[in-house]
């Protein structure tokens, strides 16, 4: 997901290194992206003609490298983040990226993403169900109880959230309501 994330980094505008180590941390939410990571895959990207590198002074006379998307980059990035299939459903920070970059992404693809990542919690939540029900019926299992009812509460909200996104998606904010005849 490293790749999916440094490409998505990139989508707003050129930036170097530095500037990419930190974007692609916020955007993961694991920290920086590390060294060993960050420039084989901008040299693969390089290679692969889905980014540009080009050198500009820096700030204390040195040479730093720059780079940004190519319209082949753009239309990969938009190739990875519409795939999203059973694997990707069940990850969580696979949805969360694509939900951060919806605003990229036609609307009917937002639609599937999310009825994917629904489908996927439907079945958590009917498995997560059903063993409360079973957990309810054991003695002294009191923590158990609480662990399940946490997960189970999660899948919950998540849905109502996608429910809510699924909304958005059918009636963006701004967009004009249809004017129907007067009878």
């Amino acid at each position: 997901m490293n790749d999916l994330i440094l490409l998505a980094a990139l989508w707003e505008g050129p930036k170097h290194g530095w500037a990419l180590k930190k974007v692609a941390g916020l955007i993961s939410g694991s920290g920086d992206l590390h060294n060993n990571l960050l420039y084989p895959l901008l040299k693969k990207f390089v290679r692969e003609g889905w980014v540009r590198r080009r050198s500009e002074p820096g700030e204390r006379g040195q040479t730093r490298a720059v780079y940004s998307l190519t319209p082949r980059g753009h239309q990969e990035l938009l190739r990875r983040l519409s795939e999203f299939g059973d694997r990707e459903a069940s990850s969580s920070p696979e949805f969360l990226v694509r939900a951060g970059l919806f605003a990229i992404l036609a609307p009917e693809t937002r639609s599937q993403i999310l009825a994917a990542r629904d489908r996927y919690l439907a079945s958590r939540e009917s498995r997560f169900s059903a063993l409360q029900q079973s957990i309810a019926t054991l003695d002294g299992s009191e923590w158990g109880s609480e662990v399940v009812a946490f997960l189970l509460e999660g899948v919950t909200n998540e849905r109502k959230w996608i429910r809510a996104l699924g909304k958005k998606i059918a009636h963006p904010p701004g967009a004009k309501a249809e004017r129907r005849p007067a009878c």
